[in-house]
């Protein structure tokens, strides 16, 4: 999968997308290093070591570079639904991102996009890499992200696994 480039400046506003996510019961903030076994451990139970490698990394910088939506069901604590990284595997690039089964299809990934982009800009960053990004499809409609030709394989190529 080809890396994607996203232009900073110009991107959808955050707040609708919050306040709509907020009307579903679900909140997206910046994670909080206290948090982050909690976490990094639902990141590995349900994608991957690799990501939640990559979201331990986030919890290291200050500001946190990791995003997270949580949902309270029937009152109880919050847990985790969704997570999205930045600067995890090099400066600038966006990802791992990822929604839990049975929240997908509720504009969680949008949220935690677009709030993590929007934290990108408001760093400093005025374009963002999304890396071996899939599906495109959802990161051209929701950002104008555009593929980097000759971006495959891309910097995870050699990694251990």
């Amino acid at each position: 999968m080809p890396d994607l480039l996203v232009p900073l400046r110009g991107l959808p506003p955050l707040a609708p997308t919050l306040e709509a996510a907020a009307a579903r019961g679900v909140k997206v903030r910046r994670a909080l290093v206290p948090e982050a076994h909690v976490l990094t451990g639902w990141i590995e139970r349900s994608f991957s070591p690799t990501w939640a490698s990559e979201a331990r990394v986030c919890f290291a910088h200050h500001p946190v570079s990791c995003h997270v939506a949580v949902e309270r069901i029937d009152g109880a604590e919050a847990v985790p639904i969704g997570f999205a990284c930045w600067d995890a595997s090099a400066r600038g690039l966006f990802g791992p991102i990822g929604v839990g089964d049975e929240a997908r299809g509720r504009g969680v990934g949008r949220a935690l996009l677009l709030s993590s982009l929007h934290a990108m800009a408001a760093f400093g960053y005025a374009y963002a890499v999304i890396g071996g990004a899939g599906p495109i499809e959802f990161f051209v409609q929701t950002v104008g992200a555009v593929p980097i030709e000759g971006s495959d394989p891309g910097l995870l190529e050699d990694r251990l696994r």
